[in-house]
């Protein structure tokens, strides 16, 4: 067992809504695209028994292992399956299964990813950045920090990290890198990023450092256009009538979500004046949540990680095949 894997315990977040659009029943087939610890996947698991089965999905090793212990005594009934969640259609397949009745994605890094040593997530703590997910990945953000000129780091800060002071990090970084060598350590990188930005830029908006570390993160684990893929396969997973959550924690990953959703839940797109639909397209799904909910203030009190979180779900109407069929009659 990895150092410190003990210790890999997930509080679920927004636990009650997850089950209360998923609807886990007996018999059922769900996937937790993010199974993380296994917090939200032992509720759902609780629910879906006898008869129904969960699969799980984590890039991450350590998570399998951890969730795998947590849920070993559901046996059979629970499915870990170590990929990224932007294979969803080549796990199912290879599994033997054509369609799901609930998806879950809770996005974003863990608490434990983000306070292990080894894994580099923090800015608080001098460790190597590493910050893959997948440690089978061959590159890390040390490796971004010194190969990528100050043009392309800016451009990750800024449209990744949403940072208002993206060149001047980056020209700093380049820099650093040019009389002092690579920038690998999360503190070399904090040093760095709290010269670059003005005092009194640093005196709001929390840590310095946070936006950079997230742009970084996103960025060896390509987990916005990952996203944007495996929503696209998860929703033609679905049957009708089944349903999918995600949880997003910041606003680049919660935008995508809803442009995705509102895509799927959109009929006809022919210019107006045309007589008879051309297109073909009809709402695959139906957005059950108009505007993301957020957790309560309790829930915030007691998992700070709850903060940030915001939940959207839909419902599967009818597939895409079904759909042409009917335009077609």
């Amino acid at each position: 067992m990895v150092p410190g894997l003990g210790n890999y315990r997930h509080t679920p977040v927004m636990l009650e809504q997850v089950l209360a659009f998923l609807k886990p029943a007996p018999g059922k087939i769900m996937l937790d695209a993010t199974l993380g610890g296994g917090g939200h996947a032992e509720a759902i698991l609780q629910k879906l028994l006898p008869g129904g089965k969960l699969i799980g999905i984590d890039q991450d090793s350590d998570a399998l292992e951890a969730a795998g212990a947590r849920l070993a005594p559901f046996g059979e009934a629970f499915c870990p399956v170590k990929a990224n969640f932007g294979q969803l259609k080549a796990v199912m397949e290879k599994l033997g299964y054509d369609a799901l009745d609930g998806l879950l994605f809770d996005l974003g890094v863990s608490s434990y990813q983000v306070d292990c040593p080894g894994r580099g997530f923090s800015y608080r703590d001098d460790v190597f950045l590493d910050m893959r997910m997948d440690r089978d990945l061959p590159q890390t953000a040390a490796g971004l920090l010194k190969e990528l000129p100050a043009r392309e780091l800016a451009r990750i800060f800024r449209e990744y990290g949403e940072e208002k002071w993206a060149m001047r990090i980056a020209s700093s970084i380049v820099s650093y890198r040019q009389s002092k060598g690579p920038v690998s350590r999360s503190s070399q990188l904090v040093e760095i990023i709290r010269g670059a930005v003005p005092a009194a830029a640093r005196r709001k908006g929390g840590h310095p450092a946070k936006r950079v570390f997230q742009a970084l993160r996103i960025a060896v684990n390509n987990e916005l256009e990952v996203l944007k893929t495996a929503l696209i396969q998860g929703i033609e997973l679905l049957q009708p009538g089944g349903r999918i959550v995600v949880i997003a924690y910041h606003s680049l990953e919660d935008e995508i979500v809803k442009k995705q959703f509102r895509e799927s839940a959109r009929g006809c797109i022919c210019p107006p004046g045309v007589p008879v639909c051309r297109c073909n397209k009809v709402p695959v799904i139906t957005v059950l949540t108009k505007k993301p909910l957020y957790a309560g203030p309790q829930e915030v009190a007691e998992n700070s990680r709850a903060r940030s979180a915001r939940l959207r779900a839909a419902e599967k109407k009818f597939n895409h095949i079904q759909s042409s069929k009917q335009i077609g009659r």
